[in-house]
């Protein structure tokens, strides 16, 4: 018999509702009714295509021996935190207060009836288990809390008193610091720090793609010509498109890797990776020609339109597991490679698997990822056909057809960038860029989630605002057309009417006000989003109230953001782009949008295009303009002799 999730909507709430345990979603007759029975409170918070979730759930909430502790001394709430991101931010900061180090999904969280939080874990398994973060069994743990609530340990509710009151505190930056260009130079130490030579990226493993501090990086490279930082970037992205973490099958890539050297991730595929990552290879290859770049960009694109959308709009994340183990659908064994090649008039086989990593005994778990130690050669392209006509008959992943706001328009950004190369991709922005707001903007009202063709309920928080207002003005730099413009101002206008505080920006408000995050961590920060978008319409707009809210935001975070820039990589390159100055190239819009492709090659990172009447290209600062010519490739000489 499922439970109260099989009413809503969330995919990864229906993936729990045939559970044993009594779910609840987040609502208010839960909690109350925690209070009145007198139970904890269990709060899991996940996501569908997390790995180590659907770990949990089949060895602890389809365990009946669990389920039944749960039911009879707990009030159990499944929470989707691409759903309820407020939640899970408020959440993940009881995991760090508690136990000093990040948390991660799925989380695990005990309250007092009162809904005070006491525990907090990430995965524990049914029983007690040496090699477990949490040390005790989940068991053990739950017959533990329900015994102490039951008895009204003091002890316990002091310790949740507490807790709320370390949580109610809100701590505010010591000092403001004098917002400098030299900020790169720290953020360039310890960037070197954190780099791992052999295989590119900044960790040993598991490796995840930061693709705000590649980004930080190669802007870098523009303005000042490290040749360090270029190496970082370039190493790095060419390790990570060998095979493995990045799916040369079909495209795409996963969301990291538990190896050092790209090769084995968790095989879920998330949106927010792959259209940052899009952006990412488009603006190396703008800067640096390579077409094995655009090549990526491309595949990442395509993947996520021929896989992951419908109707011009974006499906949010596919799952690592099919057919109930992890990765079966993107591994071969050798000799259904070996045979399908030879059916195929393949010459050279036995070299080709081997070029492509696949042994007798296989590089993950007796099966092949398809991998290259070296480039990836011309008769790939022949050979992938074939992949994919295996991967065909089999079941794919499950995919979460969630729509989100600030996720699709970080991919509808992408796509205007890459559109500057191949005008059928900003048509395909232009599409999904209108489909987004039909489907997320209604009557006056943005929001942040819903499911293909069903009315949104859950409004949107500050991170829906920024990327939108973002994508906005990238439609507007490539287009010309006012109306986006207008859009982007109207929204960025109600994030600051909402979410704005001093230079503090709130996530959220209302039930759940939770602080914005400034670091780049999972994604890029919705707070650094905002001050470019902030800065872009100042230049814009020439209005400079715009500006003056986006220094307080950096002044307010400058004394953490001088001392620890790697945390903060956009919002380095936003401190350096209002040192620097804004560069803005005033045309014709019919020259601005022919020329859309050599525009965007130019080195200086920070610039922007206006329709006008000029013939010419008119290069201009924030208050004057400088320097006109008829001579685009005179465009870089010009801006650099601006300064």
């Amino acid at each position: 018999m499922a439970n109260r999730l099989a009413n809503e909507d969330s995919p990864y709430l229906q993936q729990h509702k045939d559970n044993p345990v009594d779910w609840w979603p987040w609502c208010d007759e839960a909690f109350e009714k925690a209070e009145a029975e007198n139970k904890a409170i269990f709060i899991s918070i996940g996501y569908s295509s997390c790995h180590w979730c659907h770990v949990m759930e089949e060895r602890v909430f389809e365990n009946e021996k669990c389920a039944k502790i749960l039911n009879e001394n707990f009030i159990s709430i499944k929470v989707d935190r691409e759903e309820r991101p407020d939640i899970d931010k408020y959440y993940q900061e009881v995991h760090l207060l508690l136990n000093r180090r990040p948390g991660g999904w799925p989380t695990s969280i005990f309250c007092t009836p009162q809904n005070k939080p006491f525990y907090a874990g990430t995965y524990i398994p049914p029983e007690s288990d040496a090699g477990s973060i949490e040390g005790m069994g989940f068991i053990e743990l739950t017959k533990l809390i329900a015994k102490k609530v039951k008895e009204m340990d003091p002890k316990l509710f002091e310790n949740a008193d507490e807790i709320e009151g370390f949580l109610n505190y809100q701590e505010h930056p010591k000092e403001a610091t004098v917002l400098k260009e030299e900020f790169y130079k720290n953020f360039m130490l310890q960037a070197n720090n954190n780099y791992e030579p052999k295989y590119g990226g900044f960790s040993f493993k598991p490796k995840f793609p930061h693709a705000s501090t590649l980004k930080a990086l190669l802007n870098i490279d523009r303005l000042y010509d490290d040749a360090g930082a270029k190496k970082m970037v370039t190493h790095t992205l060419n390790e990570m498109r060998r095979g493995g973490m990045y799916d040369l099958v079909d495209g795409g890539f996963c969301r990291y890797s538990v190896d050092e050297k790209w090769l084995v991730p968790h095989f879920e595929k998330m949106l927010y990776d792959n259209a940052l990552l899009c952006a990412l290879y488009t603006q190396t290859y703008l800067t640096y020609g390579d077409e094995k770049d655009l090549k990526t960009a491309k595949e990442i694109a395509d993947f996520w339109y021929n896989f992951m959308s419908e109707d011009n709009l974006f499906y949010s994340a596919s799952d690592a597991d099919s057919e109930g183990e992890e990765g079966t659908y993107f591994t071969y064994s050798y000799e259904e490679l070996y045979l399908a090649l030879k059916e195929s008039g393949i010459d050279d086989i036995e070299a080709k698997l081997e070029a492509m990593s696949v042994t007798h005994h296989g590089n993950f778990e007796g099966k092949n990822i398809i991998r290259f130690e070296k480039e990836v050669p011309k008769w790939f392209e022949e050979v992938r056909v074939i992949l994919q006509k295996i991967r065909g008959k089999r079941e794919y992943p499950f995919i979460d057809r969630k729509v989100q706001t600030s996720w699709s328009s970080m991919m509808i950004n992408s796509l205007f960038e890459l559109g500057a190369v191949d005008d059928s991709y900003k048509q395909k922005a232009i599409e999904s860029l209108d489909a987004l707001l039909d489907t997320m903007f209604i009557d006056n009202k943005l929001y942040h989630t819903t499911l293909i063709h069903k009315k949104p309920k859950v409004e949107a928080f500050l991170e829906d605002y920024a990327f939108l207002s973002q994508a906005l003005l990238s439609a507007y730099k490539y287009t010309q057309d006012d109306l986006y413009l207008i859009n982007a101002q109207r929204f960025a206008n109600k994030a600051l009417e909402e979410f704005y505080d001093k230079g503090l920006w709130n996530f959220s408000v209302g039930e759940f006000s939770v602080k914005a995050e400034i670091t780049d961590s999972t994604y890029t920060s919705s707070v650094s989003i905002m001050i470019d978008v902030l800065l872009t319409l100042t230049t814009l707009l020439d209005d400079e109230k715009y500006r003056h809210f986006a220094f307080k935001t950096m002044e307010y975070n400058s004394y953490e953001l001088g001392r620890k820039p790697i945390y903060y990589p956009y919002m380095l390159t936003q401190a350096l782009r209002y040192v620097k100055g804004e560069r803005i190239i005033k045309s014709e819009a019919k020259n601005l949008l022919e020329n859309a492709y050599e525009l965007s090659k130019i080195r200086y990172p920070f610039v922007s295009f206006k329709a006008s009447e000029d013939e010419g290209f008119m290069v201009c600062g924030e208050k004057s303009c400088f320097a006109n010519t008829t001579d685009i490739k005179e465009l870089d000489k010009l801006i650099a002799n601006s300064f």
